[in-house]
């Protein structure tokens, strides 16, 4: 069974690559379509929101940002290298 990584904050901010993740509880409607896109990455939560997994790190940046972009509520905010924001 694949496991969420950090207990202490689920949602990241989590280094993918060369990108830096995050998921804001708050937006989140659990639509799982972040899940859909990149099933290695994410799972949700008993609260239905979405939550990285241990292996998020298998996904391509292509397939983490299509999985950004496919969030109907925009919760997955994308950085990169250099901290600046590319998504959303």
């Amino acid at each position: 069974m694949n496991t969420a990584t950090n207990s202490q904050n689920p949602s990241g901010p989590r280094k993918i690559g060369k990108l830096t993740v995050t998921v804001d509880r708050n937006l989140c409607i659990g639509a799982a379509s972040c899940i859909a896109v990149a099933p290695k990455a994410y799972v949700l939560d008993s609260e239905a929101k979405a939550v990285f997994l241990d292996t998020a790190d298998q996904e391509s940046p292509e397939t983490i940002i299509d999985s950004a972009k496919a969030c109907p509520v925009a919760a997955i905010i994308i950085n990169d290298e250099t901290g600046k924001q590319i998504y959303p």
